[in-house]
């Protein structure tokens, strides 16, 4: 059974970080691109961040260019969202998403290619 973990959101503060940590279980984590979505109050969900399932290739939304960093830690079986300089406007909650795709080293932002959720974390940021 797949599951996925996430922690690290919270309440903070226009301009400070925050690191959202997703662990993967049951799951041959080099086989899977994985993603972080984020929908907030009467809005759509939203694509922040995916990694092909090497690594190698990342997209971010142009919300977050610069400041969000996704990572993957093979090892640890855990993806990162790494926040910096948090905005009013990232308030939302967070999803961790994972993609099979194991013949395929590429990035997903649609979320019909994910197969599995994390139970999401709320990242509130406050001015």
């Amino acid at each position: 059974q797949v599951q996925l973990v996430e922690s690290g959101g919270g309440l903070v503060q226009a301009g400070d970080s925050l690191r959202l940590s997703c662990v993967a279980s049951g799951l041959v984590f080099s086989g899977y691109a994985m993603g972080w979505f984020r929908q907030a109050p009467g809005k759509e969900r939203d694509c922040v961040a995916t990694v092909g399932r090497t690594g190698a290739k990342t997209y971010y939304s142009d919300s977050v260019k610069g400041r969000f960093t996704i990572s993957k830690d093979s090892a640890k079986n855990t993806v990162y969202l790494q926040m910096n300089s948090l905005k009013p406007e990232d308030t939302a909650v967070y999803y961790c998403a994972v993609a099979y795709k194991p013949y395929r080293d590429n990035y997903y932002t649609e979320s019909r290619d994910y197969n599995y959720w994390g139970q999401g974390t709320q990242v509130t940021v406050s001015s």
